[in-house]
């Protein structure tokens, strides 16, 4: 009896305790308003750009090197000094090829000499041939003697254009306008064909500005290539400072092929240098103006969030729930974002208290309205 009693006692205990710790379905609160703060949704005026790290080069730049051998005798130029096509840069001693070029144009002159003569003496074989005077064989020499003078000749002529082309090498000029480098080479410098490297000229007016691209981006600035009435502000450059360079550029050419193994392409824009502002080598940013230009809708890029790979807002109902909205995002500006798809002007979104909301989930502004 005493078991059978104990047994009836606890489990009496144990219902009472269930019982006791569930609440009825008709005492439950339901979930709290969401304090959050919203945005009303507005178009802005906007110039909004993509910017690329780039590279500045010259259009033509060339390394002086010496064509001939020697050691150098003049340098007419100064370190980094800004010449002219044809200015002289470096001179070669020019003694030994001076003799090379007048024992060349010496050999010239006995070679016109020589055929002057024998060209007389075919004259007057052919004369006396007519007359029956000499023997066929006789001309026919002297007309073989005209012939081998005339290669002659031609030979001393090669001979003395080749003196002066290397005498012609002794003195090297500027290709074309613009600015040397630092000379690589003093006077008394030994040099011989292809070495050493005496110095380089690379051209000022206008510079170029090598940038890459995604393959993805290639229908876009194919389009700007092709275009008649891009903005003349399309192109610009922000230097290291963040200061704007004050001329825009000019879209020139978009590279043959697709790298296979990086999937980029190279591009380049030209632009004036009037001031020499620019330096070859320089790297600096390249601003290219968008499609997120005029008005367009932005909003406080906090608002938004990424899952898996795409944005959305939560967008505010009448009833004062919530909703998640897929957007397609534009270009950043400062704290907001250029919207270019899943919104309307006059909507309004969460921008703060994001973290606490749900899909359907009910809200209170706390600072309702446009910021």
């Amino acid at each position: 009896m005493n078991s059978s009693y104990k047994l009836v006692a606890f489990s009496a205990l144990v219902l009472a305790g269930f019982s006791c710790g569930q609440k009825p379905q008709s005492g439950q609160q339901a979930p709290a308003e969401v304090a959050v703060t919203t945005y009303t949704v507005v178009k802005k005026s906007v110039t909004a750009t993509d910017e690329y790290s780039s590279t500045l080069v010259p259009i033509n730049e060339v390394e002086i090197r010496p064509q001939i051998s020697g050691y150098i005798t003049d340098i007419y130029v100064q370190d980094g000094q800004q010449v002219k096509k044809g200015q002289k840069l470096y001179e070669i001693d020019r003694s030994k090829y001076a003799a090379s070029q007048q024992q060349a144009q010496a050999l010239v002159q006995s070679a016109e000499a020589n055929l002057a003569r024998v060209a007389k003496d075919f004259e007057r074989y052919k004369r006396l041939d007519e007359q029956d005077a000499i023997a066929k064989q006789q001309l026919d020499y002297a007309e073989t003697a005209v012939l081998d003078a005339k290669a002659q000749l031609s030979s001393a002529k090669a001979q003395y254009a080749s003196a002066g082309t290397d005498f012609g090498y002794s003195v090297l000029t500027a290709p074309f306008d613009g600015t040397v480098g630092i000379s690589q080479v003093r006077l008394g410098t030994q040099v011989s064909p292809g070495q050493p490297l005496l110095n380089t000229i690379s051209s000022n007016d206008p510079m170029a500005l090598n940038f890459v691209i995604n393959e993805r981006e290639i229908p876009r600035f194919n389009k700007m290539l092709g275009a008649e009435d891009n903005p003349d502000s399309l192109f610009r450059i922000r230097f290291s400072d963040n200061s704007i360079y004050p001329f825009s550029g000019k879209f020139t050419t978009i590279d043959r092929a697709v790298g296979r193994q990086t999937g980029t392409i190279s591009l380049r824009v030209q632009f004036p240098n009037p001031n020499r502002e620019l330096i070859a080598g320089m790297t600096v940013n390249l601003q290219v103006l968008n499609q997120d230009v005029g008005e367009q809708l932005t909003i406080p890029y906090k608002a938004v969030t990424e899952q898996m790979g795409e944005y959305f807002v939560y967008v505010v109902a009448e009833d004062q729930t919530v909703t998640q909205q897929v957007i397609k995002l534009g270009t950043e500006i400062g704290a907001d974002i250029v919207v270019r798809e899943g919104l309307t002007a006059g909507q309004e979104i969460v921008v703060s208290g994001i973290q606490k909301l749900r899909q359907g989930a009910k809200i209170t502004t706390a600072a309702a309205g446009q910021q």
